[in-house]
């Protein structure tokens, strides 16, 4: 699309990281993206930068984080998973200044929309079609 540019791989990440003010995760958790937001990876991000995970809680290294908010590198987080959840009371991730933890609810289903999809499926398998939003195990979402 023009005036959009596409990252891609590994090696894409440090050029991506360095131009994101604010990194919003939404990857599938992994063997590849687990801890990926870590101390190496997020300090890459420029001074200032904030983080959203609205992803899962695997991917996110807590105290990497913690560290790199004390030290001003980063100026906050939202996180929307948390491993484990729910956060202990005691959990530094709920008690630090710059971090905001919403209650896992980062996107909602309408039971409207949902009983249509549901609808959706049960007409395509009964029509020997295959279903739509599957899991596909074998890739780990």
């Amino acid at each position: 699309m023009p005036g959009v540019a596409c990252h891609a791989g590994a090696d894409a990440l440090p050029g991506f990281l360095a131009a994101c003010d604010i990194l919003i995760c939404l990857l599938p958790l992994t063997q590849e993206t687990r801890g990926i937001l870590n101390h190496a990876t997020l300090s890459q991000l420029p001074r200032g930068a904030a983080i959203v995970n609205i992803a899962r809680g695997g991917h996110l290294v807590a105290q990497d984080l913690v560290a790199l908010l004390d030290e001003g590198h980063l100026s906050g987080a939202v996180l929307d998973v948390a491993e484990p959840e729910p956060l202990p009371p005691e959990h530094p991730l709920l008690r630090h200044p710059r971090i905001v933890v919403t209650p896992h609810i980062a996107s909602a289903t309408s039971a409207q929309s949902g009983a249509h999809a549901v609808l959706d499926n049960i007409r395509r398998h009964r029509a020997g079609q295959p279903m739509l939003g599957l899991v596909a195990r074998d890739r780990g979402y």
